[in-house]
């Protein structure tokens, strides 16, 4: 188990051996859910457009990869919210 402290501006450190686990560094973000009376948190890793090749059927054409972006980005919102709502 490890411990840190929060500081005044309720920051924290997050502990080398959990950042290795995690395989955090600096500048990633974490995402934080509540499971009763304790946080969880779990890295939040930026993904290239290439990393959701074939993830969604093709039900129309897509005239740029803006589109394709902006289709991509609704449909893990929409999922992010619904994890972060259980």
């Amino acid at each position: 188990m490890e411990t840190a402290k929060i500081t005044i501006k309720g920051q924290v450190t997050i502990p080398k051996k959990v950042r290795l686990h995690l395989g955090i560094q600096a500048g990633d973000s974490i995402i934080f859910t509540m499971e009763e009376d304790r946080a969880v948190l779990r890295p939040h890793k930026k993904k290239s457009l290439l990393d959701f090749y074939g993830i969604m059927p093709a039900t129309r054409e897509f005239t740029d990869s803006q589109g394709i972006r902006e289709e991509i980005h609704k449909k893990i919102s929409k999922k992010i919210m619904g994890e972060a709502k259980n």
